[in-house]
């Protein structure tokens, strides 16, 4: 079989121009990316919280009060619902879309928020809000997940901040308001804002190569997220039967199997060992203890209980937000053997920030919130970073699944225990007495749940194989598993890192590192049977000994090629760009035509195409 001639080709972005624009396109995108999880997140989180029961007074008489706040509380139903989908989905479907879709759903229940006026429509609304927030959630972490580690954090230190601040962000537009609506658009520009950011990351995504999103979920990964619909709708099922009075031990009750059965799945359904355990973990510890401590602080320290207000809780925020991302940055610059005990040092961070809110809070100052909120803040960035770095996609996406399910149960659980404490409150004294004493005992409740955590994972992994390291433990969040066999057919290509991509993809990588462009190389079975001959038995080495290497010919050069380093890459000879081409030897039988070499007749700077 004769080789046919070799054409001139065109690198794609070979020259000068073409890694400039390949340079611009993936720092735009990056950028872009970064604003957008810094928009999002706290839009999804806000959505979190009911406030219809700060504004009921301006409901109207013929709507009822109680019906109206269990309407509103449908968001995080519905969230808790949506996530497991949400997960699988987006490993299909890829992030950008799937924000773009959050998005829009978003802002037209924001803008349909205007025109409510009933109940069901209240209840509908919700429902769209909670199911646009679980979508971005998953999306956001899956389009940072393509990119670098320092987007990764950067996700992590903001989905910290929101949890803290999702509160007092829900109840700020609430304050002299002439309309109960304003709880179902808090927020209409920064989603439009949103909205413009998720288009322009969609074009840039196009532009890139729309290869930033992980591949397609497998069999087993989806098996495992979807198991997580069960204790989901377990705890939503619970929310909703624990609005038509409940007593309050029975909320307790139900709220404290919930997290058991969370960290059942945790343990049991998350793969790859210790390491796929730890963002389980660290999202259900950070799910039930964060965000309802934040809210109950938040309404201790409003004015009308003593408090410094809204106003004397931002510079708090301010600086916890600040701390939540320089631990994210400091975390992402450690090791990757160094994040299993990062993680457990977050989560107990957690636990010191619960102490610091039992012992020095309420306070009349919102000076006095620096210290709990920073440890809090800082607590969680750090174990979420920490886990989510050593993870696979899929260890991160199910444990997504499991972070709403525990948001949702530490509020009935700290629901439970403040019905328990105004239980017998008989005067305005009495029912803030009531709240400080909740807060402090809801303290020490999550400070114990966060605690089982750390020790469950501890032993966990000491018991259970698979820890970092051992056969079986997943690689490092930052490299590619370099098992598929590079071939044209395939079109895979290593990048100088050892990394294997499709096509343009380790170019793009490359050119992002600085680094030269991706070598072409030969599938593994040639190599085995043989393409290179041995220099002793070619003195006469040329472009003979070049092509006679290309058809894979030589009876003894499969022994020579097993003498060199397994990990170093067989290469296309170079040749002469001022010579004239010589023709191609062709010893029979071929095994396979390597891909072109660059032709005498391309100009300067053109190198082989990209499969």
């Amino acid at each position: 079989m004769a080789v046919p001639p070799i054409q001139p080709t065109r690198a794609v972005g070979a020259g000068p121009t073409g890694l400039v624009r390949a340079l611009r396109v993936s720092l735009m995108l990056d950028v872009v990316l970064g604003l957008l999880v810094a928009v999002v997140l706290p839009l999804a989180i806000v959505a979190i919280p009911n406030t219809i029961s700060v504004v009921a007074a301006l409901l109207p008489p013929e709507v009822s009060q109680i019906a109206m706040i269990r309407a509103h509380g449908l968001a995080l139903p519905a969230m808790v619902l949506t996530m497991p989908v949400a997960a699988v989905l987006v490993r299909r479907v890829r992030a950008a879309p799937m924000v773009v879709a959050g998005l829009t759903l978003l802002a037209f229940a924001d803008a349909a928020g205007g025109y409510a006026g009933s109940t069901m429509l209240v209840g509908g609304l919700r429902v769209l809000h909670g199911v646009g927030a679980g979508l971005l959630v998953p999306a956001t972490l899956m389009a940072v997940w393509g990119r670098s580690s320092f987007l990764r954090a950067l996700w992590a230190a903001v989905l910290a901040a929101s949890l803290l601040a999702a509160q007092a962000l829900a109840l700020w537009p609430l304050d002299q308001v002439d309309s109960w609506r304003v709880t179902l658009q808090p927020y209409p520009m920064l989603t439009g804002v949103a909205l413009a950011l998720a288009a322009l990351y969609l074009v840039l995504w196009l532009k890139d190569g729309g290869s930033t999103a992980g591949p397609g979920a497998a069999v087993a990964a989806r098996g495992r997220t979807l198991w997580a619909v069960v204790p989901a709708a377990g705890v939503a099922a619970l929310a909703l039967g624990s609005t038509f009075d409940w007593s309050a031990g029975l909320v307790i009750r139900a709220a404290l199997v919930s997290v058991a059965v969370l960290l059942a799945l945790a343990s049991s359904g998350a793969s790859r060992g210790a390491v796929g355990r730890a963002p389980a973990y660290a999202m259900v510890a950070v799910g039930v203890v964060v965000l309802p401590t934040a809210a109950q602080v938040t309404y201790v320290e409003l004015g009308g209980l003593g408090g410094p207000g809204l106003s004397g809780l931002w510079s708090a925020f301010a600086i916890a937000t600040l701390v939540a991302l320089l631990a994210a940055a400091l975390t992402n610059r450690l090791g990757a053997t160094a994040m299993p005990m990062v993680t457990a040092g977050g989560l107990v961070v957690v636990v010191a920030g619960l102490c610091a809110v039992r012992l020095f809070l309420p306070a009349p100052g919102g000076l006095a919130l620096i210290l709990p909120f920073t440890l809090l803040a800082g607590g969680a960035s750090m174990a979420i970073t920490g886990a989510l770095r050593s993870c696979a996609e899929e260890a991160a996406l199910l444990a997504l699944s499991l972070f709403f399910p525990a948001v949702l149960a530490g509020f009935l659980l700290g629901s439970g225990v403040q019905v328990a404490q105004l239980r017998e409150a008989k005067s305005p004294q009495a029912l803030v007495d009531g709240f400080v004493d909740a807060l402090h005992l809801w303290a020490l409740i999550g400070g114990g749940l966060v605690l089982v955590v750390i020790v469950l994972a501890a032993v966990l992994a000491r018991l259970l194989p698979g820890s970092p390291g051992s056969p079986g433990s997943p690689p490092d969040a930052g490299t590619v598993d370099t098992s598929p066999v590079a071939s044209p057919s395939s079109g895979l290509v290593p990048s100088p890192a050892g990394e294997i991509d499709p096509a343009g993809g380790a170019w793009r990588e490359a050119v992002t590192r600085g680094q030269p462009g991706p070598t072409v190389v030969r599938p593994r079975s040639e190599a085995v049977t043989g393409s290179h001959t041995p220099a002793r038995s070619k003195p006469e080495a040329g472009p003979e000994r070049g092509s006679v290497a290309a058809a894979g010919g030589g009876t003894g050069a499969g022994k020579g090629n097993r003498s060199r380093p397994r990990h170093e890459p067989d290469r296309v000879p170079e040749r002469d760009p001022d010579a004239e081409p010589e023709p191609e030897k062709v010893v029979a039988p071929p095994v396979v035509v390597p891909p072109p070499a660059p032709s005498p007749e391309d100009g300067p700077g053109s190198g082989p195409a990209l499969q």
